[in-house]
């Protein structure tokens, strides 16, 4: 199921504005914070989709019924650039496990590039929702690679992935690779450039939240 957020009029969309606006962007703790308001919305959206059991609870009047989670999902996402949008999830979700990918892209001089993993730490994920925050999705090739090392150690009951911009080629490949899935996305857009970046999209993600990186 992909679910754009941005489909409907909602104050969501001021959010997108404002990452999106070079004049905005430069603002690291408000880039930040509207990565995290786009998280605690998809975190709210999501749940709705997870199962409940209900519960009676006591107050100091009597007796109350009550939804509860049945289970706790775990959150997951890639570093650095998904930690704003991971944090708007665990606002909500302030009870689940957390799982955490080291994972970059590794370009080379003719404009291609390789995706490198090199941690990954994860609770039990075996029967469990599992939601993965993964800012800009756009060939899907870092994603997927991270989504595959976190299934490798168990069956998640639930995936949902939450991205603040996606392209359609990498919702293309989730399609195919995960059609059980669903994809909460803040925005979406149609083209990529030859070297990975989505367009119109917003840059780095990473570098917008924490400043540019020196990589070799």
């Amino acid at each position: 199921m992909i679910t754009n957020l941005s489909s409907y009029n909602s104050i969501f969309g001021e959010w997108v504005r404002e990452i999106r606006d070079v004049d905005i962007q430069n603002d690291k703790m408000r880039f930040r914070r509207n990565m995290e308001r786009i998280g605690e919305v998809a975190a709210y959206e999501i749940s709705k989709h997870l199962p409940y059991s209900v519960l009676t609870v006591q107050t100091p009047m009597g007796e109350s019924i009550c939804h509860v989670l049945e289970q706790q999902p775990v959150l997951a996402t890639i570093l650095r650039a998904g930690i704003p949008l991971h944090q708007g999830l665990l606002n909500y979700f302030d009870k689940a496990d957390n799982a955490f990918i080291a994972g970059y892209r590794k370009h080379h001089r003719d404009g291609s590039f390789d995706i490198e993993q090199q941690y990954h730490t994860s609770p039990e994920i075996n029967g469990r929702p599992l939601i993965i925050a993964d800012p800009m999705l756009a060939t899907g090739s870092s994603l997927m690679l991270a989504i595959d090392t976190l299934l490798a150690t168990g069956t998640p009951s639930q995936l949902h992935i939450v991205c603040a911009i996606a392209c359609t080629e990498g919702i293309e490949l989730l399609k195919r690779k995960l059609p059980d899935a669903y994809l909460w996305a803040g925005a979406i857009d149609d083209e990529l450039t030859a070297r990975g970046y989505i367009v119109p999209g917003l840059g780095d993600a990473g570098d917008l939240s924490f400043g540019p990186k020196k990589q070799s």
